[in-house]
């Protein structure tokens, strides 16, 4: 993979590879030259985490896998940006070669909200979430619960992304719709 503005900038300093080192040893599965920036976390249940070779996490970034069957993975030459939350009560799925910029929420569930009960005494409601490859997600998206994202779309800053996108296919909005295509 040619070298991305990111990418060559990157310091292999001793304390990155320290990081690497210990967020690796509690992660299931890690690729070769995954770079963790400072304040990434691993919540809950992180050998349910599956990284993929050259990703980079970014500042911030936490990847939570909810419960004992939850499970994250992502690809590789992905890059999650500052702040950017994945919490995953069944299962998200993240390609090759994504940009996922700062401050994205991308969440498989949501509480139930029947007028019966109390809310905090609610179950949540899940459903998967999969993202295919080259897929560009602007800062501040959310993604929820059982959407299905198309290899190469696009994803505007700000969208909340509740339907699936197709291939291709750039989105906006709330909620997001097409507006264009990946010429």
């Amino acid at each position: 993979m040619k070298n991305s503005q990111l990418r060559k900038h990157l310091k292999r300093t001793l304390a990155v590879r320290w990081r690497s080192f210990v967020n690796g040893s509690k992660v299931g599965q890690l690729g070769e030259n995954v770079y963790f920036e400072k304040g990434v976390e691993l919540m809950r249940y992180p050998k349910n985490i599956s990284l993929g070779s050259g990703m980079v996490l970014k500042k911030g970034a936490r990847l939570c896998p909810c419960n004992e069957k939850a499970t994250i993975s992502i690809g590789n030459n992905t890059t999650v940006g500052y702040h950017t939350y994945l919490f995953a009560s069944e299962k998200i799925s993240i390609g090759n070669d994504c940009l996922i910029a700062p401050f994205v929420y991308i969440v498989d569930s949501d509480h139930n909200i029947e007028k019966a009960s109390l809310i905090n005494q609610q179950a949540n409601s899940t459903a998967a979430i999969t993202i295919g490859d080259d897929v560009w997600i602007g800062t501040g998206a959310k993604i929820l619960k059982g959407v299905t994202i198309g290899n190469g779309a696009v994803i505007a800053a700000g969208a909340l992304v509740k339907d699936d996108v197709e291939s291709y296919a750039i989105v906006g909005g709330i909620p997001a719709k097409k507006i264009s295509e990946r010429k």
